[in-house]
């Protein structure tokens, strides 16, 4: 005797070995035994054989008409049995009983499953929606199909088109546009972003790399909400001197002016003047809900997103030519020894004489004009009565850099040039990626960048080292030391900064730019207005969970953002090469296979450099440039030099190289459950 059963929602057949009341032996075609419950045994038969009984039965099944089926099943439950009995005849064969036990098992949108072998037909109105779904799914697939074959044939369906990056990054793995990708991919054996290349969905390598980028930041795009800048209130009083910036051409967002007091008299004051948005906008106002969303401006070469509107900007920004409202710090010195004497902060408008840049005047106001002791008149100077205030700024500058370099420890590493790039003929809109590139170099620690960066660090450790002494919480920026791997965190307590060598630094000199200081504004402005009860005024008190929210926030934009801004400075080096022929460089080898340019800010990984050791200076042969991955390798083919011995460690002062790492996109050609490698991966900026 043979029985059918079912186990596990799947039928087998096998000869009865033994027969209990509860359960029985039965023996598979396979050979395996196996014990079923009585329960679940459905037949019983002496003949044909198990497997021509179950293969007569599954093609007779396919021959059984639903639609009828349903028609002839009674309202109450029921037994396949008794349905095979009403569908074919009251004599129904076996082979018609299984026929029909499989053809509804198979079929849940017309008959629910109500017992082993039992069952139930659907009312009519779920049948008709399952219908529906069932013809809906049918048109999906052949709507995968046909995409799937366009984008194998080398074209791209404009549904994907739009939904690219939805796809490759982000993707809802149910849907027809990914899963077009997914067969498309595996029908060809190309991997997903090379599919999609050739297809034409990735117009350019530029445009990849900028709609990705606001595809992960700025969704809903940059233009910002109507928003009016805020009048700043305030009856403040007019500073008794002529401020001057020092920024770029292309800076619009003024934040930071110098001034300096009392030359020739033994005591000289000088004034770091930061631009006072605070002064005007409030804490969950609008403009302030757009500011902390953004947290930042984004910056790359040719264009820049802005962290506020650029009529608030100009609202606030330290434009010369005007009184302008400003956070003043004025820091009093011995003009002989240049020792610190006292410190005052003011809330006041600043006349500012003049916004000096740097592309312009880095070459006249160098280290021998800011040495000399009477230098000639130079008609590229923008304002008179410079040279003094310059000189002395400078001679400050370079006392507190060495005050700081013994906190540190070590003199700071300024090794490394920095670059600028510039899109020739461009107009400041968006660029397109094709524009010429130019780039040229600008030496760290020229005497208007350290005159800048010096007094922003005095701003910054001291307002952050009066907030703490005020009882005030401030966003402060802290390292522990400058052991390997001691990275700079941000907090809300003023802890030591080693690698500035300050006891505390608290951003705060860029409100227009980085919220983080906007925020240290607002509490530097409630610490000037009420002094010791400052704690109770501040918007941010003690342990405020807003204040740990906004650090949150702000650190993960801002890594983003200086992510993409090096991966575009790299787009740019690489589109320069191209532009200018260039098939080789030449550079140092400063760590095992990788390569620092000389003359460009082009880190790369090399083959060939054999036994060379770190400072090695290398020619290096060109590969292919994929601008997509922003991958550029090459290949050592001569030694340039023979150092005596290694260069020293370069200190970790936790700066990303901007070269090319491995980053997975998120279709999975292998969704099938077997574990496979995905060939959905290519080197893109780490």
């Amino acid at each position: 005797m043979f029985a059918m059963f079912e186990e596990a929602g799947k039928f087998q057949a096998g000869r009865v070995l033994s027969e209990a009341d509860s359960s029985a032996q039965v023996e598979l075609d396979s050979g395996k035994r196996v014990k079923v419950k009585a329960a679940n045994i459905l037949l019983k038969f002496e003949k044909p054989s198990p497997a021509d009984l179950i293969r007569e039965s599954q093609a007779l099944a396919e021959s059984i008409e639903l639609e009828m089926a349903w028609e002839f099943a009674p309202d109450e439950e029921f037994g396949f049995a008794d349905l095979a009995r009403d569908y074919f005849s009251d004599k129904a064969t076996l082979t018609q009983q299984t026929a029909m036990l499989f053809r509804l098992f198979e079929a849940p949108h017309y008959f629910r499953r109500a017992g082993k072998g039992r069952f139930r037909k659907a009312a009519a109105d779920i049948v008709q929606q399952a219908l529906a779904a069932i013809e809906k799914k049918k048109q999906i697939q052949a709507q995968i199909a046909q995409w799937a074959g366009e984008l194998a044939a080398g074209q791209c369906p404009q549904p994907i088109r739009e939904q690219l990056f939805k796809i490759l990054f982000k993707p809802d793995k149910n849907a027809p546009e990914y899963k077009a990708v997914v067969d498309a991919s595996r029908a060809t054996q190309t991997a997903p972003l090379d599919l999609l290349q050739r297809s034409g969905a990735i117009s350019s390598p530029y445009q990849f790399h900028w709609q990705r980028f606001l595809f992960d930041n700025f969704p809903k795009g940059t233009a910002f909400p109507p928003l009016q800048a805020p009048p700043i209130v305030d009856d403040l009083p007019v500073a008794p001197v002529k401020a001057f910036s020092i920024d770029d051409s292309s800076t619009t967002e003024i934040d930071d002016a110098l001034s300096v007091q009392g030359l020739g008299t033994g005591t000289v004051t000088v004034g770091i003047h930061i631009a006072a948005p605070g002064l005007a906008l409030l804490p969950s106002s609008p403009v302030d809900a757009v500011a902390r969303q953004r947290l930042s401006t984004v910056y790359m070469p040719g264009y820049k997103i802005t962290m506020l509107p650029n009529d608030v900007v100009e609202a606030y920004t330290l434009q010369e030519g005007r009184d302008c409202p400003a956070v003043s710090l004025y820091v009093t010195f011995d003009e002989t020894t240049l020792s610190f004497m006292s410190s005052e902060t003011k809330l006041e408008r600043v006349p500012i004489a003049a916004n000096l840049r740097h592309d312009q005047l880095d070459e006249v106001i160098t280290e021998d004009w800011l040495l000399a002791t009477d230098p000639p008149a130079d008609a590229r100077l923008p304002m008179e009565g410079l040279h003094g205030p310059m000189s002395f700024l400078f001679r400050l500058a370079r006392y507190l850099k060495s005050l700081r370099e013994i906190a540190r420890g070590k003199p700071e590493n300024f090794n490394r040039p920095d670059y600028n790039f510039r899109l020739a003929d461009h107009d400041g809109t968006e660029p397109q990626g094709d524009e010429q590139v130019q780039i040229s170099v600008r030496r760290r620690g020229a005497p208007l960048d350290l005159i800048v960066s010096e007094a922003m660090i005095l701003a910054n450790s001291t307002w952050g080292s009066w907030l703490a002494e005020h009882g005030v919480p401030g966003i402060y920026r802290s390292q522990a030391s400058l052991a390997p791997g001691v990275k700079v965190r941000m907090g809300t307590k003023a802890l030591p900064h080693a690698g500035i060598g300050v006891k505390s630094y608290a951003w705060s000199t860029s409100p227009l730019r980085r919220y983080t200081d906007l925020v240290n504004q607002w509490q530097i402005i409630a610490v000037a207005r009420h002094g010791r009860t400052a704690a109770l005024a501040a918007p941010f008190k003690p342990k405020d969970a807003e204040l740990f929210s906004v650090i949150s926030a702000f650190d993960s934009a801002y890594s983003a953002y200086n992510g993409y801004q090096g991966g575009m400075e790299r787009f740019w080096t690489l589109k320069y090469l191209l532009q200018n022929g260039i098939t080789a460089i030449t550079g140092t080898l400063f760590k095992e296979g990788m390569v620092r340019a000389d003359d460009l800010p082009l880190v790369l990984p090399v083959m060939g450099a054999g036994d060379a050791p770190r400072g090695a200076h290398l020619r290096v042969k060109l590969g292919d440039i994929d601008l997509i991955s922003l991958d550029v390798r090459g290949t050592v083919v001569e030694r340039l030099d023979m150092p005596a011995e290694e260069l020293p460690s370069e200190e970790d002062d936790s700066e990303e190289e901007s070269v090319a790492g491995p980053i997975a996109i998120a279709v999975d050609v292998n969704d099938t459950g077997e574990a496979a490698p995905s060939p959905g991966t290519v080197n893109t900026p780490a």
